[in-house]
């Protein structure tokens, strides 16, 4: 046969049906599984085959489509489900880090990812350096003296700054390094990370592979041996995996995510054309624009798109801000992303609040900097929202 396309495999990768035969996939909701036979039972300890499963913590078949299916869809060989993005984001670093050893990461990350980098990591002896992202000669004089692990985000939280996958990935290759990519804001749907070089990809399945605000959940992707001997020991005896409920919401939301989260990259390309002329608007960050300064990665990187996310900013810093979140009138303000409802939301005083003003000022994190995900509402309806909204500024 013939190899399935993405949106093939979103609605059929990795199924398992039961002896019932049932069209959408069964929610097996249990903690626990019953043996045959005191024999069986310890034989499933000492060695559980693929389709034998113990504990959920550990496995469960509902949770093991989800893995199997985004596995496929992102060309990764395994994957481990987890409670949220930030254990995915958690457990695919700690998992792999002892004391002594050594990570270099982009700069630009989301305020908890940066939490774990720069408080908790260095607490049980793990030095961590920070580089400008987007700068080679930055990554290439930190990983000088090696590293056993590089971390970046893909399209950076909320700036939209991107990072050459390939590029740094070789830097690391040659480093020593393992690495691991946050592709949340390229989404599944428009980035091959793997294939451009990644060891270890992690997603919040929060965002765009639910879609429509109804779980936490996230996923580490990578080798078949990293998931199973170095992910998976960590992640089922500290209790991050995925509960079966939401494999299930998660298995649901992939079938829909590529019509989705197409139909919102065309709509924000729309909103950041309209706001790019706009006299209020005085920056606009956007990677699928020829005025984004890394246009021409972007259109290697992700295939031509430029993703959900619009970033821009307002003349008049906060209160301007809030003036124009007010008065929203189809837009709603949160701090959730890759819904299928637009969100708006004010990075400096939510998401990355917790930053020194410092911090924020170097990142590009301006008292006026609005984040807007785009949803799949009218283009039209929320291209004059904004304008409206602009206005009352």
């Amino acid at each position: 046969m013939t190899t399935k396309g993405r949106r093939t495999q979103a609605v059929h990768g990795g199924t398992q049906r039961s002896q019932w035969g049932e069209l959408s996939e069964a929610i097996f909701l249990t903690q626990g599984f019953a043996y045959d036979s005191a024999e069986q039972a310890e034989a499933r300890f000492v060695k559980a085959g693929p389709d034998e499963y113990i504990y959920a913590r550990y496995g469960n078949p509902t949770v093991a489509m989800f893995e199997k299916r985004i596995a496929l869809l992102e060309g990764a060989e395994d994957g481990f489900a987890t409670a949220s993005g930030m254990a995915a984001v958690n457990g695919a670093l700690t998992s792999c880090l002892r004391a002594g050893d050594r990570v270099v990461a982009a700069r630009a990350l989301f305020g908890s990812c940066l939490y774990i980098l720069e408080d908790i990591l260095p607490r049980f002896g793990v030095e961590v350096v920070f580089v400008d992202g987007a700068d080679l000669a930055q990554w290439e004089e930190a990983l000088k003296p090696g590293a056993k692990a590089v971390f970046f985000e893909s399209m950076s939280n909320p700036t939209l700054e991107l990072v050459d996958i390939e590029a740094v990935a070789k830097l690391a290759h040659d480093a020593g390094a393992v690495v691991i990519v946050d592709n949340v804001f390229s989404t599944p749907v428009f980035s091959d990370a793997i294939a451009q070089g990644a060891d270890v990809v992690v997603y919040s399945a929060t965002k765009h592979i639910d879609g429509q605000g109804r779980a936490l959940g996230g996923v580490i992707l990578g080798s078949r041996e990293f998931i199973r001997k170095t992910v998976e020991p960590y992640m089922k005896h500290t209790g991050g995996s995925m509960s079966p409920f939401t494999a299930w919401i998660m298995l649901k939301g992939l079938e829909t995510m590529d019509l989705r989260v197409r139909a919102q990259a065309a709509s924000a390309r729309a909103i950041a054309e309209a706001v790019s002329g706009h006299g209020k608007v005085t920056r606009v960050s956007y990677p699928g624009l020829e005025s984004h300064p890394q246009y021409a990665l972007a259109q290697r990187q992700l295939g031509g798109a430029g993703g959900t996310m619009v970033a821009f900013e307002i003349a008049g810093g906060k209160e301007a801000a809030f003036r124009f979140c007010n008065a929203l009138e189809i837009i709603l303000i949160s701090n959730n992303l890759g819904d299928a409802k637009s969100i708006a939301t004010h990075p400096a005083t939510t998401t990355h609040q917790r930053l020194s003003p410092e911090q924020r000022e170097s990142l590009g994190i301006s008292d006026g900097l609005i984040r807007l995900s785009v949803g799949i509402e009218e283009t039209g309806d929320l291209v004059a929202d904004i304008v409206q909204a602009l206005d009352a500024v």
